[in-house]
């Protein structure tokens, strides 16, 4: 695919996202009698700038990382976890569409829509190290500290596995909800229980993922963080993207493309009452 359709590609992906998250036709919620349901409760909101197209995000040590797409605008940051200040900031290549991001050790890796590359990151300066190629399409990533491996999603209902020194695939899983595939899984948490969350896209749903098995063990609503967000701050807001956990903690940051909120949330299974 050339430089010029996938511009068109990403902005008619955008064009329809927003259509599909708009306050009048918001998605329908997946549902399913044999695993949990669980809503967000709103620990706290964190105000900023709608100015990043959500790809990647991730919780290392005080610092959130943050990963953002689309051609000639992408950027992958770090900001402070006590204050939301930003720190450190590097643009990608113009032709070069930024996905998810990761941690693991001393590496921070980054990697791109349909460009088949992943890019190696000093963690502590943002500066590149080195590339490497990768067939198919890159969505979210997230390091799995417990196996010793990335988890990396590709649109489909399939996450593969990686070495996280030479990046080469090692086995892939199937995601599963009530023995169905779940499509179009997007940016990826490994949490500290072993379990995997992902975005799925053009949804308000995450999935928690048995990475062992594929099997999805709890399905989140994020639908009221939309809802509580103003009429103003939807306007131009995008899908649902983006999860981090705050490392100890059970508490995770959510937010979505050019949100300009990010919400620190527990995932429970009945909402406080006076929340939506």
């Amino acid at each position: 695919m050339t430089v010029r359709a996938r511009t068109f590609a990403a902005v008619l992906t955008s064009a329809l996202a927003v259509t599909a998250c708009s306050s009048t036709t918001q998605p329908t919620p997946v549902t399913s009698d044999s695993v949990p349901a669980l809503t967000t409760e709103v620990v706290r909101e964190y105000n900023r700038d709608n100015d990043a197209f959500t790809q990647g995000f991730e919780i290392d040590g005080d610092i959130l990382y943050e990963g953002t797409g689309l051609e000639g605008s992408s950027f992958v940051r770090r900001t402070s976890l006590e204050n939301m200040a930003e720190l450190d900031r590097v643009d990608l290549q113009s032709d070069l569409f930024g996905e998810g991001i990761t941690v693991d050790d001393d590496t921070l890796w980054q990697i791109t829509w349909q460009d088949g590359v992943a890019i190696a990151r000093d963690p502590d300066t943002l500066a590149e190290r080195r590339r490497v190629s990768y067939q198919g399409e890159g969505w979210g990533l997230c390091t799995q500290r417990s196996e010793d491996r990335l988890v990396m999603s590709d649109g489909s209902s399939t996450l593969t596995f990686r070495d996280p020194a030479s990046f080469d695939a090692e086995g892939t899983v199937n995601v599963t909800l009530d023995g169905e595939p779940v499509e179009q899984l997007n940016e990826l948490e490994c949490a500290e229980d072993g379990s995997i969350y992902a975005n799925v896209w053009q949804t308000f749903d995450i999935m928690r993922i048995d990475p062992d098995t594929g099997n999805v063990t709890a399905v989140i609503d994020g639908t009221p963080l939309w809802n509580s967000m103003s009429a103003a701050d939807r306007t131009g807001a995008d899908v649902f993207n983006g999860i981090a956990q705050i490392p100890g903690t059970d508490r995770f940051l959510v937010t979505g493309k050019f949100w300009p909120t990010i919400f620190e949330v527990r995932f429970t299974e009945t909402a406080p009452v006076g929340q939506n």
